[in-house]
């Protein structure tokens, strides 16, 4: 195991980390929800969940890297945090992400077929917005906040980080935002969550591997 695995693992899920900034936080996140379904925009809405939902399927994989490697994860959160849900996900990435894809399906234009640079829209904002959380973790990983172990997934390759570890966020929200059905939409969604909350149940309450 590597020291920053072994540091994350030694904070995983300690309630004595708590800090109260997580309340103003949570607060910030109900309130950018609140405020798209107060205009009624759904889309906005279920975009951002399906965003989130992605996250949690990434943070699971990334988990079971650890478990079954027993050296690390692909990507570590040991630095400091208020709680460490996950090996690689604590609260405040886990804040970041239920908003982020509300964030980014506000700038989409209303029409998906319009062109930036000759590229569909929807597909040029999903890579612009992985590109720049590529940009971010670069920062995040020179300050040891966000850690990567394994040789194959660092600066020297941030095409796999751009595809594995974001585009199909962008991809997926944009999918579900864009959808004319709203029970197509909750079906995806719910299809989503429901394989999340499987896995955690499986792999973290019942088998204990995460």
């Amino acid at each position: 195991m590597t020291p920053f695995a072994e540091q994350a693992q030694s904070i995983l899920r300690d309630p004595a980390q708590f800090q109260w900034y997580v309340v103003p936080l949570l607060a910030f996140v109900l309130y950018v929800y609140a405020v798209e379904a107060e205009k009624k925009n759904w889309n906005a809405v279920l975009a951002g969940l399906a965003f989130w939902g992605m996250d949690w399927f990434n943070e699971i994989w990334n988990a079971l890297v650890f478990h079954f490697s027993g050296f690390a994860p692909v990507w570590g959160a040991p630095g400091d945090t208020a709680f460490l849900i996950l090996i690689g996900l604590n609260i405040e990435i886990c804040f970041m992400f239920a908003t982020a894809g509300v964030v980014f399906s506000k700038i989409l234009p209303d029409d998906p077929k319009q062109k930036i640079l000759g590229i569909p829209n929807r597909l040029f904002i999903a890579c612009a917005g992985s590109a720049f959380c590529v940009f971010v973790e670069f920062f995040l990983n020179a300050a040891d906040a966000l850690t990567w172990d394994w040789a194959w997934w660092n600066r020297g390759a941030p095409w796999l980080i751009f595809l594995i570890g974001y585009l199909h966020f962008f991809l997926v929200a944009f999918w579900v935002h864009d959808m004319r059905s709203r029970k197509r939409q909750l079906t995806v969604l719910g299809g989503i969550y429901a394989f999340d909350a499987l896995c955690l149940l499986v792999f973290g309450g019942v088998l204990g591997w995460i």
